[in-house]
């Protein structure tokens, strides 16, 4: 499969047609930004591990049930996906109180959320991608209270799958960001998962294993993720 033209360029990855109208190819770039883009700068090989970590968990949550765009890994940058019409809602999946949960509603940082919270944020980063509720989107036009209903289903679902798999290998899945998009008539998880995406705290330390490591000068950030890596992909 090539690469045929740049369908479009964002922070974390390249999105090219290809020879098929129905794939593109994702990919991964090392470029690293927080804060909605107010922070910029690169994290040596994280495109490698990305991609290496977003194609394991699409393929875990594959086999579990989940429908993905996953298609398959072409290279150590590259992924084969099937073509989305991406839904402009992210949806945040919260087990443990951190990040923008504790600055607005003063949870205490590291207070384990007796049951997940799913958030809703509309993607715009000239807006600063910010939370709303479902009427807010069907207002909008982004989605139907139905489609809206699925992509939270769905949340539920994933978050489980993950909190298993990362358990598994002595991480703590605090929350994550998922992206969904339409394919066929079918509503499928899309973009990526991986230290951009989630935040991972190690079970026994609570040592910071994500891109917080990037946001907060943590230092260390290139062996974080190099370790989440070994990680997902050590353990069958």
């Amino acid at each position: 499969m090539n690469k045929t033209k740049l369908l479009h360029e964002g922070k974390a990855k390249k999105v090219f047609l290809t020879d098929s109208n129905d794939l593109v190819i994702q990919e991964f770039k090392d470029d690293a930004t927080a804060f909605n883009n107010k922070k910029k700068g690169t994290i040596s090989n994280k495109g490698v591990v990305n991609n290496a970590v977003s194609c394991k968990l699409f393929t875990y949550l594959s086999e579990n049930g989940i429908s993905t765009h996953f298609v398959e890994k072409l290279s150590d940058r590259d992924m084969l996906c099937k073509y989305l019409e991406i839904i402009m809602v992210e949806v945040v999946v919260r087990n443990v109180a951190a990040g923008s949960l504790v600055r607005r509603y003063g949870f205490e940082e590291g207070t384990k959320l007796e049951n997940p919270i799913i958030e809703l944020y509309l993607k715009d980063d000239d807006l600063d991608d910010p939370l709303m509720n479902d009427s807010h989107a069907v207002a909008l036009g982004l989605a139907t209270y139905e489609e809206l209903d699925i992509l939270k289903e769905q949340a539920a679902k994933i978050n489980t799958l993950m909190k298993s798999f990362f358990a598994e290998r002595k991480l703590n899945l605090v929350d994550f960001k998922l992206e969904f998009g339409r394919h066929k008539g079918e509503i499928l998880l899309g973009d990526e998962i991986s230290p951009d995406t989630c935040r991972f705290w190690d079970l026994d330390t609570g040592e910071k294993m994500d891109k917080d490591r990037f946001r907060f000068d943590l230092g260390g950030v290139e062996d974080a993720y190099s370790e989440v890596e070994k990680r997902v992909l050590d353990l069958k």
